[in-house]
């Protein structure tokens, strides 16, 4: 690991414990037992070290989900294991990450909407159409508007001004939305591949 890696590193475990903003380049600097200054000779502020952060995750996630897709066996597959992917990427973050990131590091948010924007959003039209083509999914839906739908759904999904965590199962409240949504865009061939889904899950 160069000791570039190491620090986006050390950055990215500390973040993860305490949020963004509460860490400063002192604390990485102690946390990695290295100087301040060798931090710098990288990046040139925190904010340079929270971008570079978030793009190597957002690189990975992707890497994930591609690999992920290729070692599907159809499109029901796909879409039900891109799903979990992404729910993962997402419940891997502290929320306070998330709020830090919009507040304190706009360009580094901007990078996050990006990728949702485009490569999550794009992979799921290309699922939806794929699954129209292969008969699993209704001929009659808007694959741009489900997919932009149904990324947005997630995130709603872990906002606990809608679900609050005392209240709601944070996981129920996503399989739910997930099912709900499967089933929606499916036709009777495609929930007969589900209800297989559903088999194996609850056996």
């Amino acid at each position: 690991m160069s000791q570039e890696e190491r620090i986006i590193q050390g950055g990215e475990d500390l973040f993860l414990q305490a949020g963004i903003k509460s860490v400063t380049m002192d604390d990485i600097a102690k946390h990695l037992g290295m100087s301040k200054k060798t931090i710098y000779q990288f990046f040139s502020d925190k904010n340079d070290l929270v971008m570079a952060l978030v793009k190597k995750k957002l690189k990975e996630d992707e890497d994930q989900i591609n690999a992920m897709i290729e070692s599907s066996a159809n499109v029901i597959d796909e879409m039900l294991n891109m799903m979990k992917c992404s729910e993962e990427i997402l419940s891997r973050i502290n929320p306070i990450v998330f709020h830090d990131l919009q507040k304190y590091h706009p360009e580094a948010w901007n990078e996050f909407q990006r990728f949702k924007a485009d490569v999550l959003v794009n992979k799921l039209e290309i699922l939806l159409t794929k699954g129209i083509e292969q008969g699993f999914m209704r001929p009659d839906i808007d694959v741009r508007i489900l997919a932009k739908m149904r990324v947005n759904q997630v995130e709603m999904g872990f906002n606990t001004n809608i679900f609050p965590v005392a209240q709601f199962n944070t996981w129920k409240v996503q399989m739910q939305l997930q099912e709900h949504f499967n089933y929606g865009i499916c036709t009777i061939k495609g929930h007969q591949l589900l209800d297989q889904h559903q088999n194996v899950h609850h056996a």
